[in-house]
């Protein structure tokens, strides 16, 4: 048994696939079943069950997984405590567009200082890649959605959820409850992503038989804010993208719980065997403390 086995067996469990995990390993097919089979005879025990091309995990193999991690994950701690100190290390951040806009260039700059002997490299890109390069070991956390995989860790950190904004002294600022009816008369500007959650918003004026007054599509969010900041229409923006605003009073979030929520979070994500840097990870918690901090203490 040696490493490269073992990481060939936690590649194919992880991309549910020997054609994926070749191509993330930069190695042939063939190669990948062949280190495959000699685990298994190493162990003595089948970890796939095989019919025709297709495989799926014997229980034995569901049961030797966290062991294969945990080997890997030591010896990839031991390789990183042999490098040279004076060698500094690479860490790959990867953030889905919103937070890529409001919340990384915050957060990079505090993680260097904190970690001045790190080199960060930084890519934004949409959900399904940042999981999928994380299941390929391109990065090594990714700030995004909520996603599910037996192969990734997740944690929340940064509250997105959609509110209702209005510019000062707009009549809602001034109205105890909103109702339906009359936030459909209202001229609004329409965040148009295509997410299920903001087909919600569609749905809560269709449940009430109203048609909204949505004056302005877009699919940017400035543009989006900027033409509620112009006192034009009011909207429903996820909150990153309006904290600042909320902050220092040019916007207004208006309450309207009673009718509808959308509960949207950021996640810190990473391999279950991918992230060893318990300092860095100390560094990441509290560069978020102080991201939410920091808009009031510009207004102080």
């Amino acid at each position: 048994m040696n490493i490269d086995h073992l990481e060939a067996f936690i590649y194919v469990v992880q991309l549910e696939s020997i054609h994926k995990a070749a191509e993330a390993l930069y190695l042939s097919q063939p190669t990948v079943t062949a280190r495959i089979k000699t685990l298994e005879r190493d162990l003595g025990i089948d970890l796939f069950l095989r019919h025709g091309r297709s495989l799926t995990l014997s229980e034995e193999g569901k049961s030797f997984i966290p062991y294969a991690e945990q080997i890997i994950r030591t010896y990839q701690q031991g390789k990183k405590l042999l490098k040279r100190e004076d060698n500094p290390e690479e860490i790959v951040i990867g953030a889905n567009i919103i937070t890529s806009q409001y919340f990384i260039p915050f957060a990079l700059p505090f993680l260097k200082k904190a970690n001045p002997h790190l080199r960060f490299k930084f890519f934004s890109a949409p959900n399904e890649v940042l999981l999928d390069k994380l299941l390929q070991k391109q990065v090594d956390i990714a700030f995004m959605k909520e996603v599910t995989h037996r192969g990734i860790q997740k944690h929340e950190l940064l509250n997105n959820s959609v509110r209702l904004v209005v510019y000062p002294e707009h009549s809602f600022q001034f109205q105890e409850t909103l109702s339906v009816q009359q936030l459909a008369l209202e001229p609004m500007v329409f965040f148009e992503c295509g997410a299920f959650d903001w087909n919600r918003i569609y749905k809560l004026f269709e449940v009430a038989n109203v048609n909204p007054r949505i004056e302005f599509l877009v699919d940017h969010l400035e543009v989006a804010k900027s033409i509620i900041l112009s006192n034009n229409g009011i909207g429903f923006l996820p909150y990153l993208s309006v904290k600042q605003e909320l902050d220092q009073g040019k916007l207004i979030e208006i309450d309207v719980s009673h009718i509808l929520q959308i509960h949207q979070h950021i996640f810190a994500t990473h391999l279950n065997n991918g992230f060893v840097y318990p300092k860095l990870w100390r560094d990441i918690l509290l560069s978020v403390k102080e991201f939410e901090k920091k808009s009031m203490l510009l207004i102080d």
